[in-house]
């Protein structure tokens, strides 16, 4: 690695060394060669193609699905003194065509630009006419047809490889099992790429998932140890999450909803306050992906199953991208199930997608209902072995209890299987448990040879069995969420195979705040000593004031792990201050008087 390289991190980016495999990455792409990069969220992705496009002749040119990303990559490298700019919707004509002025001029380092602008004729010639360093495709899995985010505008990106063979290019993303990754590299023609598979593991998220039992109430006593705190909360649906925003508002949260429904101006409004204050929470859809930058997101929750292990890795990725201690915390329950059940087998989408996404569905709730460690479960999913235990997750830290479930499944299987496969959850319990309501009385359902032979377990225990009985494959929910029998039924219903189940969690008591419990100062799960606590709140009203100012998010001007580093050494002058992580030699011409001033006055 030439030592200019590590120049530019300490001077421009404040970095002392890479991490994991950046340096290797920018030696390829520096000398011109192609790699595809898979590295998690809060991995370091961007400076892989940020740091060969300062050391390459020309600009780079930068694939972006988001404009909010674009925006807030551009303002970050603007604050390192770097040249860069955008072009996106929100310019006028004479901005967008000042940018193209600079960019043919060579006054730019780095440009970002989504796909749809960049395939434009026009753009393609402008491109012809500039001096290229190199060409990254940002978000490279939205060009799996078979994944989460497809957009079908990445296909056309073999443009690039096409009409600029000799410029290398650096295809990035954060989620990609084996098969995404092959196509990846088939579809933007990067099957000669060098491929750079970083560790998915997030050592820094606790992983946690419960059973749905009191809803709101659960998600409440979960924030609880979080008041204060940047979180986001996924929802499955637009009512969904317009309810659960009003409801935490009424609550005492700062909470504000985001989904596809909202008027574009709002939804953007929403967008850009959780990304400039502190301690917002954001209730959103899964419209409310890529392009989330902020780093000290502490949390992200779901309050309904997403579709995928994908989805929920990438998700979930939202929270610690500063390194620091989040959660991801996930409530679900067998409604959940019968619901994405419902939609895939409904949805217009071919046979062949139609049982992919079941198979990931499965896949998901095999996760959920897993007894050992959460974090090797999901790294495996991804092909990666995790040697040991996390001691991270709520099965490590709290294993659960199983019980022998095979005779209450043959009870509820055969129940199922009585009725006429043609009934939900709810109707089979009352069934099983004697409960005579009018519909089971309407249906003479009191006459079944399986009428109360369940009485021995209550109703919650119940749904945790039929919960797993389809999280195992032996139930399946039609489009009308009845529940029936699947092929791997006969042989628990014939004595020929045995079932252990999670014993159903008890109804936790409303859970007392982390920082009240402990008895000490502290941001969320980050502890720092009194002292330092004063000194970093001081430093985060200036960076605030600061940030308001300028429009711009307060972690691109310093991260929270920076202003804590300050808050912690205390230095008292610029050289003590320039030693310290995460602050280059632009920062500490623009910011590092003002800093030491705070400090002097705290």
């Amino acid at each position: 690695m030439p030592d200019t390289a590590l120049i530019l991190l300490n001077r421009i980016f404040g970095h002392r060394e890479f991490r994991g495999e950046q340096a290797q990455i920018v030696d390829c792409v520096t000398g011109g060669g192609d790699a595809l990069v898979l590295m998690p969220t809060g991995g370091g992705k961007s400076l892989c193609f940020q740091l060969p496009a300062l050391l390459r002749e020309g600009c780079g040119i930068v694939v972006s699905p988001l404009i909010a990303l674009m925006q807030d990559q551009v303002e970050a490298l603007r604050q390192l003194g770097v040249r860069a700019a955008f072009l996106n919707s929100t310019l006028d004509a004479t901005s967008a065509a000042e940018v193209e002025r600079a960019l043919l001029d060579g006054r730019l380092d780095l440009l970002y630009v989504a796909p749809e602008r960049l395939l434009t004729p026009r753009f393609l010639s402008l491109l012809d006419r500039a001096q290229i360093a190199l060409f990254a495709i940002d978000e490279a899995h939205c060009v799996s047809q078979w994944g989460h985010d497809f957009r079908p505008e990445y296909r056309a990106l073999t443009v690039l490889h096409e009409r600029w063979p000799q410029v290398p290019r650096i295809a990035l993303t954060a989620t990609a099992d084996a098969p995404t990754r092959q196509e990846i590299a088939e579809r933007l023609a990067l099957e000669e790429a060098r491929q750079f598979v970083s560790s998915f593991d997030r050592p820094n998220i606790r992983y946690r998932i419960v059973t749905k039992q009191s809803g709101h109430r659960q998600l409440l006593d979960f924030l609880e140890a979080h008041r204060g705190d940047s979180g986001i909360v996924y929802a499955f649906s637009r009512k969904r999450v317009e309810k659960i925003a009003e409801q935490l508002c009424e609550d005492g949260i700062d909470a504000l909803p985001y989904h596809a429904g909202m008027d574009a101006a709002t939804r953007a409004a929403n967008q850009r306050r959780f990304l400039q204050e502190d301690g917002v929470v954001m209730v959103a859809t899964i419209a409310f992906g890529m392009g989330i930058d902020k780093p000290d997101v502490r949390f992200v929750a779901h309050v309904d199953l997403p579709k995928s292990i994908e989805g929920y890795y990438q998700e979930t990725g939202r929270a610690g991208r500063d390194g620091e201690p989040a959660e991801a915390w996930l409530c679900y329950g067998l409604g959940d199930t019968v619901n994405l059940r419902q939609l895939i087998l409904q949805s217009e989408a071919g046979e062949e997608r139609k049982r992919l996404e079941l198979r990931k569905l499965d896949a998901l709730l095999a996760y959920c209902e897993s007894t050992g460690c959460r974090r090797q479960s999901l790294l495996g999913w991804f092909g990666e072995t995790h040697a040991d235990a996390c001691g991270n997750c709520d099965n490590c830290l709290e294993p659960p209890q199983s019980w022998d479930g095979t005779l209450a499944a043959r009870k509820a299987l055969s129940c199922a299987y009585r009725s006429g496969q043609r009934f939900g959850a709810t109707h089979l319990i009352d069934i099983l448990r004697g409960q005579a309501t009018e519909r089971v009385q309407q249906l003479q359902h009191d006459q079944l040879s399986t009428w109360a032979i369940g009485a021995e377990l209550d109703a919650r225990q119940w749904r945790g069995v039929f919960r797993q009985l389809v999280a195992t494959g032996l139930l399946e929910a039609d489009v009308h969420g009845a529940l029936r029998l699947t092929v791997d039924a006969a042989p628990v219903l014939r004595g020929e195979r045995t079932l252990s189940f999670r014993t159903e969690q008890p109804k936790a008591p409303r859970r007392r705040r982390e920082r009240e419990r402990r008895g000490t100062a502290s941001i969320g799960t980050l502890e720092l000593p009194p002292e330092a606590m004063t000194r970093f709140e001081a430093l985060r009203g200036w960076r605030a004031s600061i940030a308001r100012e300028q429009n711009i998010p307060a972690y691109v001007i310093f991260h929270d792990s920076t202003l804590r580093a300050i808050a912690v050494s205390q230095p008292d002058d610029l050289d003590a201050l320039a030693g310290i992580s995460g602050i280059g030699v632009g920062k500490l011409e623009r910011y590092g008087r003002a800093v030491l001033e705070t400090l002097a006055m705290g």
